[in-house]
């Protein structure tokens, strides 16, 4: 009886101690979050100084994270009011880019895959973009063509946005947890 219900606990905290580790891998890179917005990023994913969940997450999705001297990604998955990005839904993005060398802005699923489209375009790099007169950025997101700065979601239920910022200090002045004021994403109209 005694066997039996040791292995039993055993089995329970076993089962526990692996849920709660695949929940912490499924939502990102672990607690060392920073966040600005509706953005988030782990600045230590790509370091020997990475926790346990970060590394088991990277492991999991076979990403090969930024180096912080690299640069630092950030990733959207709702707009500022917390809803989640919908890809049936016109979405704007707006507002100023964190100083870097070179960023890109790219459009996937849920599961971290370019979608599919008939404008054969998944994101922008910061040269492609055009810019406003007063050095801000707008980028229309949705299933329909839009004039200006567009990218096609593909009537995707759920999308995710991801930011890469290269040779910046954002990476760096994150060791301080401090985010740095991003874009700002709002859902503009859904069906």
């Amino acid at each position: 009886m005694r066997a039996l219900l040791f292995f039993l606990t055993l089995a329970i905290g076993a089962v526990i101690g692996l849920g709660l580790t695949w929940v912490t891998t499924v939502r990102g890179y672990g607690p060392t979050a920073i966040r600005s917005g509706a953005w988030e990023a782990w600045p230590k994913a790509g370091t020997e100084d990475a926790d346990p969940y970060a590394r088991a997450a990277l492991a999991r999705a076979g990403e090969l994270p930024l180096e912080l001297a690299d640069g630092i990604a950030f990733v959207a998955t709702t707009d500022d009011a917390g809803k989640a990005l919908d890809g049936r839904c016109d979405l704007r993005l707006s507002g100023t880019v964190p100083q870097a060398r070179f960023w890109t802005l790219t459009v996937t699923d849920e599961r971290g895959r370019l979608i599919e489209n008939a404008a054969q375009r998944s994101g922008f790099t910061s040269p492609e973009v055009v810019w406003n007169r007063d050095g801000t950025l707008d980028v229309a997101l949705g299933p329909r063509a839009r004039a200006g700065n567009w990218l096609p979601t593909g009537a995707r239920g759920h999308i995710v946005l991801t930011l890469r910022l290269y040779d910046t200090p954002v990476g760096l002045a994150s060791r301080t947890s401090d985010a740095p004021a991003m874009p700002k994403l709002m859902t503009e109209r859904c069906p």
